[in-house]
């Protein structure tokens, strides 16, 4: 894929996250900008390509644009929503709304895990789980292969999984509602996806709560519990909900031992009813 030359001069810095910046274009508010860091060139052309995939598969989500380069950096252009917030900024700026945000979030996901999508396009989220662990370098033979079973046992679905479900990566403005960062977009079972949800707001500890999603901890344990009877029904017992998602959640660390090279113990206690 060509990259089309772009001048960062042009954009003014918005954000940050784990692999690059946004920005927004100075003198067209209706591109922004995600640049990756220097170095990283196949996850940008990668997501590209998922990104149109994903919005010409009716996903709600900003227009990809172009792929373009500074010369070091490597990046999309997307549309830009102009005034959106996200729902973590936004709880964390209306905390008397939280209840509000919360269902409103958690029927964007019932809507998202509803949506069925051509399974010979996307990624099986099993096969993704497959390979981190495989690639996994401090989980023990034993202890990969009673994961692998569980993963493999897990009923398949053919719907839409975000990836990254977390509620920084859901925008609205007015009645338009979006999700983005759909990089790790894929297909199967909605409890590998909500399962982030639940990890974002009770699993971490309140200093990455705090610094993520500008709020602190017991607010977003509180998010959780509005977004989870909204989600899997209010008859459930939020006890129960909590068993069965608990080791979908844990399954995460496999990213996040992933990302940032070093087991992650504070999150594998969620693995205990796979792993004893």
């Amino acid at each position: 894929m060509e990259a089309i030359k772009i001048n960062l001069d042009d954009y003014v810095l918005s954000g940050g996250g784990a692999n690059g910046d946004s920005f927004d274009h100075k003198s067209d508010p209706s591109v922004m900008l995600k640049l990756y860091f220097p170095g990283i060139i196949k996850q940008p052309q990668d997501e590209m390509l998922l990104a149109r995939k994903v919005y010409d598969a009716g996903i709600s989500t900003p227009e990809p644009g172009d792929f373009v380069t500074t010369g070091d950096r490597y990046g999309i252009r997307f549309k830009r929503i102009v005034g959106k917030k996200s729902y973590s900024r936004a709880t964390a700026d209306n905390p008397e709304k939280v209840g509000q945000y919360a269902a409103e979030f958690a029927k964007m996901c019932r809507d998202l895990h509803e949506t069925r999508v051509d399974t010979s396009i996307f990624e099986n989220v099993k096969d993704r789980y497959f390979r981190l662990l495989e690639e996994n370098p401090f989980f023990t033979t034993v202890e990969k292969d009673k994961l692998g079973k569980f993963i493999a046992d897990v009923p398949d679905e053919d719907t839409a999984v975000h990836g990254d479900l977390q509620f920084s990566n859901a925008i609205f403005v007015g009645d338009k509602r979006y999700f983005i960062d759909l990089g790790d977009f894929c297909y199967g079972n909605h409890l590998f996806d909500v399962a982030m949800v639940y990890l974002c707001c009770c699993l971490d500890g309140e200093p990455f709560i705090m610094e993520t999603f500008h709020m602190h901890k017991d607010l977003a344990v509180r998010f959780w519990q509005e977004f989870a009877p909204v989600y899997f029904g209010a008859d459930r017992p939020l006890s129960d909900i909590e068993e069965e998602i608990a080791p979908f959640a844990g399954l995460k660390t496999l990213i996040i031992e992933r990302d940032t090279r070093r087991p992650m113990p504070e999150f594998r206690a969620a693995l205990d009813s796979i792993l004893k």
